[in-house]
């Protein structure tokens, strides 16, 4: 067997040798050549999986250390045999961490009762809301699927959310048409419901929030506190934009080493399925379960982790938003206590 892997995919090297003949390549080198008789290919972000890549080739699974597959073109490779896989909840605890940090430096209030919005409720958003709750926040929550599926729990409209809650964040996947589109989901009409008494938080993805019309609105003043760590055109991200945040980061909300760890050991357990092997998967952390232990309180959440410092990081020097993502010192998530 022949796997082409990123070779920034943490926790992986020394894992598959046994089984496969593996090549490690830069994210940006898997070209046609480079894939042509490959059987397994194990990506990241940037890696763009779709004919261009992938026609002709012996390719029988793409699988990304991620929880987005924005970057594989998913119904050809499903037309043409290739199974594809990701890794969903393997960074939720420590995007949850990034956000809950942000939120109480900019001055959200859990235990006074604040109102948290929360938009999109899946692995992430789920553990975002459960911390809100044991904090003391109220939440609102907007996942028109999960609605329409009867699955009600504080559902409100967006823009009742964005009229009404404190602070607003969103965990949605990118889509990009259809009655569940997230592409600008917020764009200049929502932004007119917010002000300097709000806060904004975008660790989703970057085309989820127009930046734009958020640049535009930042601009005019008497605007939302903001922590954005998703930007469209990454890593090509707008400066102005950035210098305008109150905490920028460089898409790391969910780096920890615990979320890196379970992102490697979900790409391994696809290699086991697909191909009927077995894998060394020791060490590695296994599925985050919300259930398993204490929430943490707002005292360790902020001493877990403070995202001015990646801030001040990226906008010192902006045009290495790659170089700072691809050398970060993956931190450890919130521990779970009292």
């Amino acid at each position: 067997m022949k796997i082409i892997a990123d070779d920034n995919i943490p926790f992986l090297r020394g894992r598959l040798e046994g089984i496969a003949d593996v090549t490690y390549v830069d994210q940006f080198g898997f070209d046609r050549d480079t894939v042509r008789d490959a059987d397994a290919l194990l990506i990241r972000t940037r890696t763009r999986c779709d004919s261009r890549l992938l026609e002709g080739t012996k390719v029988r699974m793409v699988a990304t250390a991620t929880i987005g597959t924005d970057q594989i073109d998913i119904p050809w490779c499903e037309s043409h045999g290739i199974e594809v896989h990701s890794s969903p909840g393997c960074n939720a605890p420590g995007v949850a961490q990034y956000v809950w940090s942000a939120l109480l430096r900019l001055g959200f209030d859990p235990a006074a009762g604040e109102r948290l919005g929360v938009v999109g409720c899946g692995n992430i958003g789920s553990i975002v809301k459960a911390w809100a709750r044991h904090l003391g926040a109220e939440v609102w929550v907007s996942d028109p699927p999960k609605e329409r599926a009867g699955i009600t729990d504080d559902y409100h409209p967006l823009e009742d959310i964005l009229r009404e809650c404190r602070a607003v964040t969103f965990h949605t996947p990118l889509v990009s048409e259809g009655p569940d589109a997230t592409f600008h989901l917020v764009g200049k009409k929502e932004l007119e419901l917010l002000d300097s008494s709000n806060i904004l938080v975008n660790a989703s993805r970057g085309p989820v929030v127009d930046n734009r019309a958020l640049l535009e609105r930042l601009r005019r003043g008497n605007a939302p506190r903001t922590a954005i760590d998703v930007w469209e055109n990454e890593p090509a991200l707008d400066k102005e934009l950035l210098s305008l945040t109150d905490y920028g980061t460089f898409h790391i909300a969910g780096y920890s080493l615990e979320g890196k760890q379970r992102a490697t050991r979900m790409i391994l357990e696809a290699v086991e399925k697909t191909f009927g092997v077995e894998v060394d998967k020791s060490g590695l952390e296994p599925a985050f379960s919300l259930g398993d232990a204490p929430l943490p309180s707002a005292a360790r959440i902020l001493d877990s982790y403070d995202p001015g410092v990646d801030s001040e990081a990226l906008k010192m020097a902006p045009d290495d938003f790659d170089i700072l993502r691809r050398n970060y010192n993956y931190r450890h998530e919130t521990p779970r206590m009292l």
